[in-house]
């Protein structure tokens, strides 16, 4: 039985690498107010930083990465070890908040699935439950997930972490479709090294769901082409179906279906025509369950493709990130290094399966796609592009050592510089009070959600995030409403002031019992103003606990306090802001 064991008589490359992962640090650390990025900022996740801490980190993570490379792993194991891997550092992430305000969407429409049930659900997507721009697929999941295991944010955060791993380990079996099984191991773990994609995956969003569909499809297509077989060929469309009903931006990274097509018909083991019949099934089964969704919601598709055409194209002009910022401080500059070599030798080797991982990062370059977020789907490929490029290395162990170092290093530099960063955002408020209504003795939460004094954003907003963390039911009336901003219409958090209460808010579920209940207040300031706003609804009531963490960063501030009753009535009645 083969041993992952790897040998060397050049330790001074393993010096070199250790020493070069080093100076990139220190080199982005120097250089960190060229990141523009809008979450995780080296500005910001690094300002007041002891250099030297972070040093002494990274020096441990290449340690423990050398130490990883010299360890007597079955060769068959390791596809395993890099899935369950890839899991664990995911899962160090479980404690950062929900830092993105489009999460409230996805749990607006995965709570009416739990609550009213999937026939609902099909129904009223897209009428009473407001849908945006999201397809449906993503919110159906965390419904599902919510009606089987219980409305906890563990189990969302399981399966988004469960997700990731799945594409680590689908990266893995396309690089070994593509080249061989070193480049799809290569490439798998490359993936743990783009830290600001480790901090996505705990999230209640659409991004990495959609990656994970994205790269199934792929891996699909590219099997099916080859083998053939009814089941593998239906397989494949369900899977490309999959992928067109995640998210929209998925629709465009599809375009690479056709490539791999061209890829298999001038290298693949079969004839061409052989490979066109199979594509086309695939289209076939695929066209079939996309167009019979479509045609039962045509109106709400058509509508939301106006949408993206009138407000999320030109958005992507003003809502920007430099690819400096992405490629090189967000993504270990390794990878995106490797990838560019990576380009340039298949191009001198005419190797036209290095096409179908560059067409979806190329078409990001192309259209300029600048946000760390709307390229998360295609960052698969980024890792096959520099898997590739990597390989080149003739040196086994030092390239070896420069994917495990890779990881190591990026893990480190979320764990000990993004996650504190997060954790110490104002949206962690909304996670430390969820918990701590949850351990109240109240039946009942009643929300007062106040205006946002320095952001245009719907206070509304907050309350889905609050019920997000916490396992008591929620009640929430909206008061006199927020007047909207007047560029609403260009504004990125335009959908907040399109959402609308959904009714298991007025009463509470349909299942929740009476009683005593608990008022939440969430405000961005608790100032003279806020408090005589609210001084009539919290009579009867005592102060029982403030979360205040604020940052300087954010305009979205979401500072709570806790009230309870100071007797035993409840409260349900009276009316919402007072």
């Amino acid at each position: 039985m083969s041993t992952f064991r790897p040998r060397t008589e050049n330790n001074h490359l393993l010096v070199l690498i250790s020493l070069l992962s080093l100076a990139v640090f220190l080199t982005l650390f120097v250089l960190r107010a060229l990141d523009d990025n809008r979450l995780t900022s080296w500005q910001w996740v690094f300002a007041g930083a002891d250099v030297f801490k972070v040093l002494l980190l990274l020096g441990l993570g290449l340690a423990a990465a050398y130490v990883f490379t010299r360890l007597p792993i079955p060769g068959r194991s390791l596809p395993a070890v890099l899935f369950l891997g890839s899991f664990a550092a995911g899962a160090l992430f479980w404690s950062e908040p929900e830092a993105i305000a489009d999460a409230a969407r996805y749990f607006t429409q995965a709570k009416h699935l739990e609550v009213y049930g999937i026939g609902y659900f099909l129904a009223e997507w897209g009428a009473e439950i407001k849908a945006w721009t999201d397809l449906p697929l993503v919110p159906l999941l965390y419904g599902l997930v919510f009606s089987l295991f219980g409305e906890t944010r563990t189990y969302i955060q399981a399966f988004t972490t469960l997700l990731f791993s799945g594409t680590v380990f689908l990266t893995f079996l396309i690089g070994r479709e593509l080249w061989d099984r070193t480049a799809g191991l290569f490439a798998g773990a490359l993936l743990l090294g783009m830290p600001y994609l480790l901090t996505q995956v705990p999230l209640m969003l659409a991004d990495v769901p959609t990656m994970f569909f994205l790269t199934l499809a792929v891996f699909s297509v590219v099997k099916a082409l080859d083998r053939g077989g009814t089941g593998p060929l239906v397989l494949s469309g369900a899977a490309v179906a999959l992928a067109v009903l995640s998210k929209y931006s998925a629709w465009l990274m599809l375009t690479v279906l056709p490539l791999i097509v061209l890829a298999r018909v001038s290298e693949g083991p079969n004839g061409p025509k052989t490979v066109l019949r199979r594509g086309l099934s695939i289209l076939a089964v695929s066209l079939l369950i996309v167009g019979g969704l479509a045609a039962f919601k045509f109106d709400v598709v058509s509508e939301q493709i106006g949408l993206l055409r009138t407000f999320q194209a030109p958005g992507l002009g003003r809502w920007t990130e430099s690819f400096a910022s992405t490629f090189f401080f967000q993504i270990h500059p390794f990878i995106t290094l490797s990838a560019l070599a990576a380009a340039v030798v298949a191009l001198l080797k005419k190797d036209l399966k290095f096409a179908i991982a560059a067409w979806p990062v190329l078409l990001v370059i192309v259209l300029g796609i600048r946000r760390a977020r709307y390229i998360i789907p295609v960052l698969p490929m980024l890792a096959l592009m520099a898997s590739y490029g990597l390989s080149q290395i003739k040196d086994t162990a030092a390239k070896r050592f420069a994917v495990a170092s890779i990881a190591a290093t990026s893990i480190v530099i979320a764990l000990f510089g993004y996650l504190p960063f997060l954790q110490n955002m104002s949206a962690a408020n909304l996670r430390d009070a969820g918990r701590y209504l949850s351990a109240m003795d109240v039946e009942r939460v009643e929300v007062i959600a106040l205006p946002q004094a320095r952001v245009s954003i719907n206070p509304a907003v907050s309350v889905p995030l609050l019920d997000l963390f916490t396992e008591k039911n929620i009640v929430y009336r909206p008061g006199e409403p927020s007047a909207a901003p007047e560029d609403v219409s260009t504004s990125p958090l335009r959908f907040t002031w399109e959402y609308e209460n959904p009714r298991y808010y007025y009463a509470g579920r349909p299942d929740s019992p009476g009683g005593r209940s608990a008022l939440a207040v969430i405000a961005s300031d608790f100032d003279e103003a806020s408090l005589a706003s609210i001084r009539r609804r919290i009579e009867g009531y005592r102060l029982a606990g403030e979360f205040a963490v604020s940052d300087d960063v954010f305009a979205y501030r979401s500072l709570i306090r806790i009230y309870s009753p100071t007797q035993n009535t409840a409260h349900l009645g009276r009316d919402g802001n007072g």
